[in-house]
Formats: structure tokens, sequence, C-alpha cells
């Protein structure tokens, strides 16, 4: 499975609502890079996608987007075969 990562804050309901969603798809480790608490890792996060609102997911080097671009993959059937891709 690829590894997963996702910019995060503490109270951000769509950043709990984006990991349910990976997790009841099987992903069981996901890299959370919390930009409230370094905010020099918020400026990475704005550098590498042009966004500055969480959660912002990649999927091994793809950029998904925020929890609405994964829920949409989600239904399109997008979101197991790139979780699964190698």
């Amino acid at each position: 499975m690829q590894a997963v990562k996702m910019y995060t804050t503490a109270v951000c309901p769509y950043c709990i609502r984006a990991k349910q969603l990976l997790k009841a798809r099987g992903v069981e480790s996901i890299e959370e890079i919390r930009i409230d608490q370094n905010p020099a890792e918020r400026d990475r996060m704005m550098a590498v996608t042009g966004r500055r609102t969480v959660p912002q997911i990649f999927i091994g080097s793809t950029h998904v987007g925020g929890c609405d671009d994964l829920v949409a993959l989600d239904a399109k059937g997008g979101l197991l075969p790139l979780l699964q891709t190698v």
C-alpha cells in the first residue's frame, strides 16, 4: 500500500473525516504533519500544493488535494487503485 501523508491541524473536522475514510479503505498509517505546531510546515505545504487549507493529502507522490477531493476520488472508484499502486 502507498504511503499516505497529510498536512493537518488539531481541530480540523475535515482532517478527521479524511482520516476516517482512509482508515476505512485499509490505510493503517498516516504520516501527519501538524502545521498548527510548526509554521514552517505550513509554508512548505503552500509551496508544494499552492493551497493554504487543510487537510492536504498525498498518496505516494500524488497530491490528492483536500477532504472533498479525497471523497470525490473515492466516489468515482479511484482511491483504492491509487492506494494499491506500487
